[in-house]
């Protein structure tokens, strides 16, 4: 090599170490360890954002869903928040009255568009945003509707809790499967508030009374919430549903498997579901209990920890990760619906037509929040066991009005949360 060569090469390398030192290190936690796809895709957005500009460099941990929120409270108690955290929706406002999470500083304009349930709204401020949202429906085969001569609900016209009641009567009746509806009892934890709370919303009730936060007293044992669950208690009293001792491979795999003539479940199992059926599959809307028809809302969001001493940079990668190519890819990947309908006419299922696309539209149309208050991590415990209890056979209204103590203790102890 001649020596203006060897010069010059040497000032290349230089420039090239200058500039990877420039960049500014930001870390990142994510719950998707052992998701194979997942963390392919997520791996992917971190190499273009660091690819794509000189002054952040994104180092990405990945952590199993089970044990992530933990080591989100343990890291928080030490001090030692990453810059970038995802948190699952409806933790969100607990995180940010704790202190881990700060105002995500973006230009709103950026997620204009966004379905509702992916924004993180808490005190009229932004701090999390959702990459892709879930939503549950009513799924059966229209052979069985045709079969048993059951009216096939639509968005503008779902069933009524007389249809729906008479619908899962006639198919217990017929003796031709172990129970006409699985509700997926198997599931636990958030699963409850998420699939189930929808029932008692459309009833009238709530968990909270969401307009002053200050209390569950009405709205979890007023009269729509007893007439609830008096229904809810009466679905296991006349065998329609498996209970709470149901076989977890009985909810994973007894609609495929004809045991269930319909399943109360997530687009994320709609895949397996549309596999086995094809063109039989039914996404239908939930029933209409007198209140309008609700299902949940709000998946996994990315924000910016409060101790981050780099938000822009932080918020820079987010903003980036809300392309519509990777909310496509997402949703190809994991089969979880993109937040906007530019980035599902990108997808194989949510496009237009598609075979699922009836999830985007129950999304928009039919989603409601659990409710965005930082008490709501304990609420939503004391709305499992009370939900469990009464399957089990306890009494209705004791076991609300005890539901509705300790909630309210909780937000006495706690001050109102802040509301």
């Amino acid at each position: 090599m001649t020596r203006t060569n060897l010069m010059a090469g040497t000032i290349l390398a230089s420039a090239l170490a200058s500039g990877a030192a420039a960049q500014t290190e930001l870390s990142m936690w994510y719950h998707g360890a052992g998701n194979e796809v997942e963390s392919e895709i997520m791996d992917r957005i971190v190499s273009d954002f660091n690819q794509s500009q000189d002054d952040w460099d994104v180092k990405l941990q990945s952590f199993p869903q089970g044990s992530y929120n933990d080591s989100v409270i343990a890291a928080a108690l030490a001090g030692n928040l990453p810059d970038i955290l995802d948190v699952d929706g409806p933790v969100m406002a607990n995180w940010a009255w704790s202190g881990y999470l700060q105002p995500l500083p973006i230009d709103e304009s950026a997620i204009e568009g966004f379905l509702p349930g992916t924004k993180g709204e808490w005190n009229g401020e932004l701090y999390s945003i959702g990459l892709w949202d879930a939503a549950v429906a009513m799924v059966t085969r229209e052979s069985y509707l045709e079969k048993f001569d059951i009216r096939v609900p639509t968005l503008d016209k779902p069933w009524t809790l007389e249809e729906f009641d008479a619908a899962l009567m006639k198919i217990k009746e017929s003796g031709e499967f172990a129970y006409p509806l699985d509700l997926g009892m198997a599931w636990t934890g958030e699963w409850y508030p998420y699939a189930f709370s929808p029932f008692l919303q459309s009833f009238g009730g709530d968990i909270v009374d969401r307009e002053t936060y200050d209390t569950a007293e009405r709205a979890l044992n007023g009269d729509a919430a007893v007439e609830f669950g008096e229904w809810w208690q009466s679905l296991f009293e006349r065998e329609l549903v498996p209970g709470t001792s149901q076989d977890p491979a009985d909810r994973d795999n007894g609609f495929v498997e004809g045991k269930y003539a319909i399943s109360w479940n997530g687009n994320w199992a709609a895949l397996n579901i549309l596999n086995e059926y094809g063109d039989d599959t039914l996404f239908l809307p939930a029933p209409d209990f007198g209140n309008g028809p609700v299902i949940g809302a709000a998946s996994w969001q990315f924000g910016v920890s409060a101790t981050s001493e780099h938000p822009e940079g932080a918020a820079a990668f987010i903003e980036f990760a809300l392309q519509d190519e990777y909310l496509a890819a997402f949703s190809n990947g994991i089969g979880l619906i993109p937040p906007t309908e530019s980035a599902a006419e990108m997808t194989e299922n949510y496009q237009e037509g598609g075979p699922m696309a009836v999830f985007y539209e129950l999304s928009e149309q039919q989603a409601q929040l659990r409710p965005v208050t930082p008490g709501y991590v304990v609420a939503a415990k004391v709305f499992e066991k009370a939900l469990a209890d009464i399957a089990n056979g306890a009494d209705v209204i004791d076991t609300l009005d005890a539901a509705v103590d300790e909630i309210d203790a909780d937000i006495e102890r706690n001050q109102g949360y802040g509301h």
